[in-house]
């Protein structure tokens, strides 16, 4: 059974020129007297770090609105040129804020130039979404990407730690690069993802299937899966360590992590006349008693 490739549309917006922005409103009628409400944007409410511009009356914003406001200012509508608030990136210096991913349970406390460093690699950020068959600007907890996956790139959804699939292509001469399937299992109360797919590795047309862990890649080095292919008295059998769904899909696929078959062995576990592409993939994830630490 063939799958099309579902497209997932962002919620943000596009700006033309012909769109006017407004600054966002204040948190208060009071001039801002706290250090970090001076260092947030007013059009997008971020926090501002250099270049921080202002216009000839004082009015500051970020370097990203700067653009999108087409160079004027958003409260004053003055022509913002290219003053830089020297004063306000220096204050920056003197300041230490919470992590922006406190509400999902980081702890941390950082020199505000420091923290978007931390945050691009912060163990409790948000999970892009798996699905690979798009490019998906959706991302959450694992609970929501679940729901998500489900709901909106109407993906299977199984339980149990075992799994049995079959894989039917008319043309099996297709596979540029076209990604055919994914299913989500819940397996010892944790989630993974199941990929299979067809590309090229250089001019060879290859099947790849691989298994990612919904959730971290300390956690998922707790567990460990097999794949296995066969037919007509031929077998391949794979068994690795599912990596994180912090590794993107292309990371994995292209490192080759996972269970390949050429297309000519993939034919040949088909059938004898080799026309239709039937593979049957079987599986299982397991829990490991004694894990070492290990690195990919």
């Amino acid at each position: 059974m063939e799958y099309n490739n579902i497209e997932c549309l962002s919620n943000s917006e596009g700006y033309t020129n012909e769109d006017e922005i407004s600054p966002k409103p204040s948190h208060s009628n009071n001039p801002a007297t706290n250090i970090q409400d001076l260092l947030e944007c007013p059009v997008c409410t971020s926090s501002m770090f250099p270049p921080i511009h202002q216009c000839q009356n004082g009015h500051t914003l970020c370097s990203t609105c700067k653009a999108r406001v087409h160079n004027k200012c958003p409260t004053c509508r003055h022509e913002l040129g290219d003053i830089r608030c020297l004063a306000l990136e220096k204050l920056a210096e003197s300041v230490e804020l919470p992590c922006k991913h406190g509400s999902l349970g980081c702890p941390e406390i950082f020199p505000y130039y420091s923290k978007p460093k931390h945050e691009a690699i912060c163990d409790f950020r948000p999970y892009n979404c798996p699905y690979a068959g798009s490019k998906c600007s959706v991302d959450g907890d694992i609970q929501s990407l679940v729901t998500h996956l489900r709901d909106d790139h109407k993906v299977d959804m199984h339980s149990g730690c075992t799994f049995n699939h079959r894989y039917v292509k008319s043309n099996p001469r297709d596979v540029d690069n076209a990604t055919w399937m994914l299913t989500v299992f819940n397996c010892f109360g944790r989630y993974f993802c199941l990929h299979f797919e067809a590309f090229q590795i250089g001019t060879a047309p290859v099947y790849m299937a691989f298994l990612r862990f919904m959730g971290d890649e300390t956690e998922g080095r707790n567990y460990r899966y097999s794949l296995e292919v066969g037919g007509n008295g031929r077998k391949l059998i794979w068994e690795g360590t599912p990596r994180s769904i912090r590794d993107g899909h292309r990371k994995v696929r292209d490192c080759h992590d996972g269970l390949i078959i050429q297309r000519n062995m993939a034919l040949s576990f088909s059938g004898p006349d080799k026309k239709e592409l039937r593979l049957r993939v079987t599986g299982r994830i397991w829990r490991e008693q004694n894990n070492p630490d290990q690195s990919f």
